[in-house]
């Protein structure tokens, strides 16, 4: 729970997949559904502006019975979408989403003030579940004597 944002994120992959806020929603979607992810960040000129997720997809486009051809992601996206620092933890990660209740989550590298990263919930639960099986693992060890 105390493993650094920084840290999971080397372990992930530096790819973060990005829109152009002019995109049309069916390209975002398609590029999603492509990559098999649930979160695109919108960026113009290197900088954050919003997040389009999955969730945006049914609340804003779906709901409201949008084209999807038609409609700008900058329309419908997460405008200023919360963000968490690299030396954050898991523990910090997890707690923010929770209050948020935000299933994606931009990590920013405050040194160098850019996007470093995006981690969903899943990526955070599959570090965690990882985590706990290497302590129990360590633990029936030590309990076997086999440590």
């Amino acid at each position: 729970m105390q493993t650094p944002l920084s840290h999971i994120l080397e372990k992930k992959g530096p790819v973060i997949h990005d829109i152009a806020p002019k995109s049309t929603v069916a390209t975002a979607v398609f590029r999603m559904n492509a990559e098999k992810i649930g979160a695109l960040m919108v960026c113009e000129d290197e900088h954050i502006i919003g997040i389009f997720t999955e969730r945006d997809i049914l609340t804003k486009i779906i709901d409201k019975n949008l084209d999807p051809a038609q409609t700008l992601v900058e329309e419908v996206m997460t405008p200023a979408p919360i963000t968490i620092d690299s030396h954050a933890t898991l523990f910090d990660a997890m707690t923010v989403m929770r209050q948020h209740r935000c299933r994606h989550l931009p990590v920013i590298c405050e040194e160098e003030d850019r996007l470093c990263g995006l981690l969903s919930l899943g990526d955070l639960t599959a570090w965690l579940i990882q985590d706990q099986e290497h302590e129990i693992e360590h633990l029936v060890n030590y309990i076997a004597g086999s440590y």
